[in-house]
């Protein structure tokens, strides 16, 4: 590890591709502010180095091995709230942004965009600002100065985030027994929740839903992007969402 220097931001990296961990290692060390202190491809491994390591800022990925990695960035919000945490995922900000922002997450950033963004958005956060796309920082602020919630544009906006994770993870190929593993739930409440994002979307039958949510989870980050930069931050949003919701029961059968 190079030696260390307080003219650094000392970075933690969080992804379940040990490519891209190494890809982005590289390049984040190549600059003269920013190092990488740590990497980790899972959430327990994650949490337990970053509470060791005490970076000042990390950079988690949404799809980890063992668990959400929104669950991670509310856990890290909670024991760590010195850190500022970049969310980096391959899902379109529309869908996730607002809700890492909730969780405690101080920027979001999609894959498709260069490194040098993401290195930009370290040094943002590590500022104490917030780092978004210009066309998603305006939504979240309007949304904020009217007081309200706008309407979903379309279903999956719609989703607790519980519902939205259980819906990415079938289209990530998970089995249920899979995904009550990573997120610690018991097999009904997976199954209501499936249940729940069926019926938002108007759909039949659970092939129905497992087939459009492989085709949303193959296919995510359409349109164009704007280019990014930081908006001052006043605090994250708070609401409902920004809580991981409890277990919930089965009040009628899943539609098999």
């Amino acid at each position: 590890m190079p030696t260390q220097s307080t003219d650094h931001i000392r970075t933690f990296l969080v992804d379940d591709h040990p490519a891209i961990l190494e890809a982005i290692r590289n390049r984040i060390n190549d600059t003269l502010d920013v190092e990488v202190c740590g990497t980790a491809t899972s959430s327990e491994e994650a949490f337990r180095q970053i509470e060791e390591l005490e970076p000042d800022t990390a950079v988690i990925d949404i799809s980890l091995e063992d668990a959400h990695g929104l669950d991670l960035v509310q856990n890290l919000q909670s024991q760590c709230p010195e850190i500022q945490i970049v969310v980096y995922s391959m899902y379109d900000e529309m869908v996730y942004a607002e809700r890492a922002i909730q969780a405690g997450a101080s920027g979001y950033l999609m894959k498709d965009q260069p490194t040098e963004e993401l290195i930009e958005a370290i040094r943002v956060v590590d500022k104490g600002e917030v780092f978004l796309s210009r066309e998603m920082a305006s939504q979240i602020l309007n949304k904020v100065a009217r007081g309200e919630s706008s309407e979903p544009s379309f279903p999956i906006e719609d989703f607790t985030d519980r519902e939205l994770a259980v819906f990415q993870m079938l289209g990530e190929g998970c089995s249920i027994e899979e995904i009550q593993d990573r997120l610690n739930l018991a097999r009904k409440t997976v199954e209501t929740y499936r249940r729940r994002a069926k019926e938002k979307l108007g759909f039949e039958s659970v092939s129905k839903l497992l087939q459009f949510a492989v085709q949303w989870a193959s296919a995510p980050g359409a349109g164009k992007r704007v280019s990014s930069g930081p908006v001052e931050s006043s605090g994250a949003a708070t609401g409902e969402e920004n809580s991981v919701p409890e277990e919930v029961s089965t009040d009628s059968q899943d539609n098999q």
